[in-house]
């Protein structure tokens, strides 16, 4: 029973990471054609049909790139950081639930690595881990602008965290948990998180751009200012492991927000569903839900990136500080005050 128990976690391990590495290369192929679109013209359109090949090539094109370690930097660090973003930006979806359990013959499946109780806590300790690829990759380069870039990179995360924080808490005085699996099984139906916190959301969107480091938010990245920010020094897959970290992160902040404030693998109609497509194929049908909801999410960031243009670094300051974190202490206080009229009366 242990080793069948370990195999499932195994195959599932496999599968979401799979399924995150090309989630994140396509990504790179629909940010192209998504800002083409915008700017009506065609995007790739050379390696296969519609240029649907393109993020193969650039991935074959970093793996043949001469690899360059500056001789000035500090080459174990330089070679830690973009393995850290990469491990940082894979690890947050141990406790994401993709879907309710499936059932395959008498084994029931949950399709999820680990529901612990302290999902939500989990999520935001490896948010906060994830800025130390990027400190120690601008730190290591022995580069001036690298190193500008980290520290915007950490001051940014620590500023917009509180407010993500604040926006988190009161989400958790309405759902009584800190399990994600919980959180996505009480929105049943058309009973999703958006309706009781609107504004809690609207403000864990806006942090989730500057946890990413996706624009308006990219002052990390300013090429304008930074050359190329804190990767400016890398080459081959290193660079290649910084680029699809942050591809990772938008993909498991979309997840983590449809699981959040949308319901998850929930929708309209779901038990009816359940009810005649089995407890294999019934599940699935909900992931896939899942799925839509995400690359929802992910279409939402490229549309934002092509549409606004990026904010002074002080602009990007006074929002987070003077901004958002009184709004989110607010809506704190406002939904605290709600909860206890209503459960008194």
């Amino acid at each position: 029973m242990e080793i069948t128990f370990v195999l499932e976690k195994f195959i599932l391990v496999t599968i979401i990471f799979g399924i995150s590495l090309v989630i994140a290369m396509y990504s790179t192929y629909a940010e192209r054609k998504v800002a083409a679109f915008l700017q009506d013209r065609l995007g790739p359109d050379r390696a296969g049909p519609f240029g649907i090949f393109q993020p193969l090539a650039d991935g074959l094109k970093m793996f043949m790139k001469e690899e360059i370690v500056p001789s000035n930097s500090s080459k174990w660090l330089f070679m830690v950081g973009p393995g850290l973003a990469m491990l940082t930006a894979c690890i947050g979806t141990a406790v994401i639930p993709w879907g309710s359990a499936i059932q395959i013959g008498e084994r029931v499946i949950p399709l999820q690595v680990t529901d612990i109780n302290v999902g939500v806590l989990y999520i935001f300790g490896v948010v906060s881990l994830g800025v130390y690829g990027v400190m120690i990759g601008g730190w290591a380069s022995n580069n001036k602008y690298s190193l500008l870039s980290a520290i915007r990179a950490a001051s940014q995360n620590i500023s917009y965290e509180i407010a993500m924080g604040l926006s988190i808490i009161a989400l958790l005085l309405v759902s009584g948990t800190m399990s994600m699996k919980e959180i996505v099984e009480q929105q049943h139906g058309w009973h999703w998180n958006v309706i009781y916190q609107p504004l809690g959301f609207i403000l864990f969107l806006i942090c989730a751009f500057a946890e990413t480091n996706r624009a308006p938010f990219d002052l990390p990245e300013c090429e304008t200012e930074l050359i190329g920010g804190y990767h400016t020094e890398y080459s081959s897959m290193k660079l290649g492991f910084y680029l699809f970290a942050e591809y990772i992160n938008m993909f498991v902040s979309s997840a983590v927000i449809a699981s959040l404030y949308f319901g998850g693998y929930n929708y309209p109609g779901m038990d009816w569903v359940l009810q005649h497509t089995g407890t294999t194929i019934g599940p699935l049908i909900g992931t896939l839900v899942f799925f839509i909801k995400i690359f929802a999410f992910i279409f939402f960031f490229m549309w934002v990136r092509w549409t606004i243009p990026r904010f002074r670094y002080d602009q990007l300051m006074h929002l987070g500080w003077k901004v958002l974190i009184p709004l989110a202490i607010a809506n704190v206080i406002v939904t605290g005050i709600v909860i206890a009229v209503v459960e008194k009366f």
